[in-house]
């Protein structure tokens, strides 16, 4: 299957530099570490509510509690690197999106979190932009966020029809003073409002959506990193669509280039997806690991979350694997396959945790 493919936008160098010149220079994921403020904890109850799960993080009770913000995607620093370890810790990072409140349109943010302390901070996703007069702007990223991998220096982000950002994580930036504007964003001056985060990350790229004609444009529901191509080659990106009623509910897969760890393209500058059509209704998230595909289905937000585990168009069921909500997925291995872990994050409020579930559980369960 074809007919669909990204196109890059310029990147955004510039308009980074600009906005790191005005906030007095790059903080990194190094100051970010050392500022964690926000301390989650062990859910015993988000443990025994998905029958795979073996380990249950949730948010603090503001976070666990709050309308606003919900939680969608997720990634690891076994993404970032094989190790499992970047800057010395084992990270997730789970990406929000925001809804409406009050008028005011929020947009998407990423969450480091340290799964050894369980110490987390927010980071606001931003766009710098130069208006008509180039001078510099700054908007919130109005995107779902329903999917994140972390590959290499970059950390890419599911923007559904839109296709999907990439941010570079060294781009970490650090707002001082922002709980004076919690509900504004923008340059006043010489003072940056990022709606209350301490912390932002500009956009580097947009690989924009687009289909041939006769064909569908793919909706970048959300992402992961699938290693298995080549041992020694960079991964490939696995996306797909969250569908319901007559919707396409396809993956695809999309190789990386392996210089710059973006996706790879052609002679015309496009990156072009190979298709597989047999995905589920309700997707959202999917692995490949260990030659199988995993993709994860939510019921609502009172019924723990089903798994699908094969081959696309022949995925096997699997009740009660998750709790309630889950959304993305992301593979963490080991050289020890009967050790691998899946990780997930769940949305509902009062119902939200990061959770791990051992990979081997699925296979005990083949049909």
């Amino acid at each position: 299957m074809g007919g669909v493919h990204l196109r890059r936008s310029e990147e955004h160098v510039a308009e980074v530099e600009a906005l790191a010149g005005v906030l007095g220079g790059r903080a990194g994921l190094p100051e970010l570490l050392g500022a964690l403020k926000y301390r989650a904890r062990p859910s015993p109850v988000g443990r025994l509510l998905g029958r795979a799960v073996d380990r249950a993080i949730a948010f603090d009770s503001y976070d666990q509690r709050d309308p606003v913000w919900w939680p969608q995607g997720i990634t690891t620093s076994a993404d970032a690197d094989p190790s499992g370890l970047v800057e010395g810790r084992r990270l997730a990072v789970v990406t929000w999106y925001a809804k409406e409140k009050d008028g005011v349109r929020r947009g998407s943010r990423v969450t480091f979190l340290d799964l050894d302390t369980l110490r987390y901070r927010h980071v606001l996703l931003v766009d710098a932009r130069f208006d008509d007069r180039g001078e510099l702007t700054l908007s919130g990223v109005r995107v779902h966020a329903g999917g994140i991998a972390w590959a290499g220096p970059w950390l890419h982000v599911a923007a559904t029809g839109r296709g999907f950002l990439t941010f570079r994580v060294d781009d970490l930036l650090r707002v001082p003073g922002d709980d004076e504007r919690p509900d504004e964003i923008g340059l006043f001056g010489d003072r940056v409002a990022s709606f209350g985060h301490h912390h932002v990350l500009p956009v580097r790229y947009a690989h924009q959506a687009h289909a041939d004609e006769g064909h569908e444009r793919l909706r970048y529901s959300f992402l992961s990193l699938d290693r298995s191509p080549l041992p020694d080659a960079p991964p490939d990106l696995l996306a797909g669509e969250y569908g319901r009623g007559r919707q396409t509910t396809r993956l695809a897969r999309l190789e990386l280039d392996p210089d710059t760890w973006l996706p790879a393209t052609d002679e015309e500058g496009l990156s072009r997806p190979a298709l597989h059509d047999g995905g589920v209704l309700g997707m959202q998230g999917a692995v490949r690991a260990r030659g199988r595909h995993h993709v994860s289905v939510s019921h609502g937000p009172w019924v723990p979350g089903s798994v699908f585990t094969g081959s696309p168009g022949a995925l096997q069921r699997h009740r009660w694997a998750l709790p309630m909500g889950p959304e993305d997925l992301s593979f963490w291995p080991s050289d020890r396959p009967g050790e691998d872990r899946l990780w997930s994050v769940t949305e509902h409020p009062r119902r939200r945790w990061v959770v791990s579930a051992r990979r081997s559980w699925f296979d005990r369960r083949r049909s």
